[in-house]
This record gives C-alpha cells, structure tokens and sequence, in this order.
C-alpha cells in the first residue's frame, strides 16, 4: 500500500471539502459518469442497499430515481442537510465502524472513496459492512489505486508523505493494488467478483494543473470521470478520442485513479 498525508484531513476538512460543491452539481454527473453504469450492473434488483459515507447523497439521489431501495449514512451532518434540501431521502450520521443496522439486513452495501481514509486500515469498516449484508449480499467499494504510474513513483511518492508526516501533517489515506484489495477483502469475508479501474483522467488533469496553473478555472468534482457528449462535442471530436482512449483497458492499468471492487459477502 502507499500511504498518503495531507495538512488537514479531519471533520473540518472534509465539512470544507463538501461545501465546495453542489448537490446538484455532484447529482448531474453521476448521471453521465461511466462509474454509475459500473456501480448499477453489480447491484441487486431486490432489498435494500446502503451507501456508506455517502457524503452529499448525489447516488443515493440517483439509485433512487432508478428504483432501488437506498438510504445512506455519513458523519458528516453539513452534506446530509444539504441533501435533504435538494430531496426527501432516508440519510442518518452514524460512525461506519458501528452502524445502527441489524446483522443481515441488506442487499447491498456501496462506499465510494472512503474506507481508505480509516489510519487503521479498512479492517473495521468491512468487519462492519460485513455484518451488516446478508449472506451472498453484494459490496461495491472504490479505493485509489497503486496503477502502473503509481507504481513507478512509489519511491518518490513514499519519500514525499515521509516528509509530509515529520512536518506534521495528518493521515490522509491509503491507496491499494489488485492484490492487496485482493487478499483484503478475502481476510473480511468478501469474495471479489470483478475490479475495474475508473477516472483515468484524473492524473493528466492533475499535471496539466501544475503546467499550466489555475488561473481562470473552476475547481471541479472528483466522484468520476466526465463521460457526456455535450462536452464531446463543444470541445471537439478530438477529446472524445481521447477519452475513449482514456478508457482502454492499458489505459486504466496504468493511469486509473480509483479501483473499484464488486465482491459479495461469503
């Protein structure tokens, strides 16, 4: 695993994170983003399903447009009210290490970007999840993902957070290769299904940031890679190559920001 620190990384961060955005915002890419079309396919038809961690409830929003029986849950009391201002949706704070859920209850159990923020390890939070689903329930989880540009920096990336921590900086995150995910979930109970690196872009939109500055631009969202023809085509056919490009199986190998994992419960 690589270990990532950051200045700030607690309640406050993430109460600041969040109102940096829209629910709205948020609720309209998830609509066009490739990770929904993943994230639908492995879910049940039946039963309940919980997003955990869900943040502004921008999924929870849309599975519930499309049909599925879907509550969520975060710490943070700030994004669930600006949810519930957008639209009436069963959401409660609950810590994801000890949900007020009876053993067995769901169907399926979804948290996207966030058991890699637990210092201790995901452990706990999959115990839970765990407990929670009931036998064969389907678990969706995105991690970052040590792709084949990470892997290559891990020298420098290590280097880097060491330094990051002795200057005092928090814990930020863990990111995980196949195989660590892997043997992860299995010591939980999980039996992996299938893993699908998503947002290739993320990294090259990253390091043409630091080529070419902020200057004029809008800081945007990171649930997902954009995917709309509207974009396609006020920017020109030649980004729509590129974004399918962007999504090639080598591609994702090896520039995938996040790795998402469908596993059921054993």
């Amino acid at each position: 695993m690589l270990t990532y620190y950051s200045v700030s990384a607690g309640k406050k961060f993430w109460t600041e994170h969040w109102g940096g955005h829209s629910v709205e915002e948020l609720l309209a890419i998830a609509r066009r983003s490739p990770l929904t079309a993943l994230i639908t396919r492995a879910l049940p038809a039946e039963g309940v399903i919980l997003e955990a961690g869900c943040g502004l409830g921008q999924y929870v929003l849309l599975l519930r447009e499309r049909g599925w029986r879907v509550a969520g849950v975060d710490w943070s009391l700030d994004a669930l009210a600006a949810c519930r201002r957008v639209a009436a949706a069963p959401l409660a704070a609950m810590q994801l290490r000890a949900l007020a859920v009876r053993d067995g209850a769901l169907a399926g159990y979804v948290s996207l970007g966030v058991v890699e923020h637990d210092a201790e390890g995901p452990g706990a939070i999959l115990s839970e999840a765990r407990r929670v689903l009931a036998p064969g329930g389907v678990l969706v989880v995105s991690v970052p993902y040590v792709n084949g540009a990470r892997r290559l920096a891990a020298p420098w990336i290590r280097r880097r957070n060491q330094t990051l921590a002795r200057s005092g900086c928090e814990f930020y995150q863990y990111a995980f290769s196949r195989a660590e995910l892997i043997a992860t979930l299995d010591r939980h109970g999980f039996i992996v299904r299938s893993l699908r690196p998503y947002d290739s872009g993320r990294l090259l939109r990253q390091a043409l940031r630091r080529v070419l500055g902020s200057h004029g631009s809008r800081k945007r969202p990171d649930p997902a890679l954009q995917n709309s023809s509207e974009d396609e085509h006020r920017r020109g056919p030649l980004v729509g190559i590129a974004r399918r490009l962007l999504y090639t199986e080598p591609a994702l190998r090896l520039l995938g920001h996040m790795l998402l994992v469908v596993a059921r419960r054993a």
